[in-house]
């Protein structure tokens, strides 16, 4: 029976590991399942690594919208998750998987190096991030992720846009209109700001999405703002 070494006299059983990756948009529960997922392989003996980058409290841990959090490593763009596994082994303490939030601000490189520790030292990795940013493109450690992630999976947690159609895609609110330009990565929650001009992020449908309407109007629910600019009628219509 093969066995790869850990850190002293602790030996690993080589166990297939993999790369699995849970995807959504935001307030789909992404963090409350990492929480969980941890929780239920330290529950098992397992001794884990927890990775952040830019968690909503401000604080490297992971935490969740229904008040679960639990302290975590914060990653950065140099930043080589294989050595944080091998200082871990380094001084004494085993590393059976990893849990990583906001897996979407991951570079190329360091998606890499996760199924480096999947593959080479029979890591289970477990990364939760967003599918999209607020220009409906893909993060780049999301797309890498879509590449090389054994298992890929979309959670199932229903998140619906004002209209109740099934939220897909989140929005940058700025003064209380959609905005399509900026950098990628502003840290916000979905709950309004302490003003109006703080930004926040709104989950909508495709449709409203594209139209940049982020809730019904006086006038009805065709009439949209994006940038506090309605659009042509044409582009109004409800189907």
């Amino acid at each position: 029976m093969n066995v790869v070494p850990a850190s002293g006299d602790r030996r690993r059983h080589a166990a297939p590991a993999h790369l699995t990756f849970f995807h959504g948009p935001m307030d789909c529960g992404k963090s409350t399942l990492a929480l969980q997922v941890d929780h239920n392989q330290s529950r098992q003996g397992r001794e884990g690594l927890r990775l952040t980058q830019g968690d909503r409290s401000l604080a490297p841990q992971i935490s969740s919208r229904v008040g679960l959090s639990r302290e975590a490593v914060e990653f950065h763009p140099g930043t080589d998750v294989r050595l944080l596994v091998r200082r871990r082994w380094a001084a004494g303490h085993r590393v059976d998987y990893v849990v990583v939030d906001e897996a979407q601000f991951l570079t190329d490189r360091q998606v890499e190096q996760l199924a480096e520790l999947v593959d080479e030292s029979h890591v289970d990795v477990y990364a939760f991030g967003l599918t999209t940013d607020f220009r409906a493109q893909l993060f780049s450690g999301t797309r890498r992720l879509f590449e090389l992630a054994d298992v890929v999976q979309r959670i199932q947690v229903e998140v619906l846009c004002w209209c109740g159609a099934p939220g897909l895609l989140n929005a940058r609110v700025v003064d209380g209109a959609m905005v399509r330009e900026g950098e990628t990565v502003v840290v916000a929650d979905t709950a309004p700001g302490a003003s109006a001009a703080d930004p926040r992020y709104q989950v909508l449908c495709r449709r409203h999405h594209v139209r940049g309407q982020l809730g019904p109007t006086p006038t009805g629910p065709g009439q949209l703002s994006l940038q506090g600019q309605p659009l042509a009628d044409e582009h109004v219509a409800v189907r």
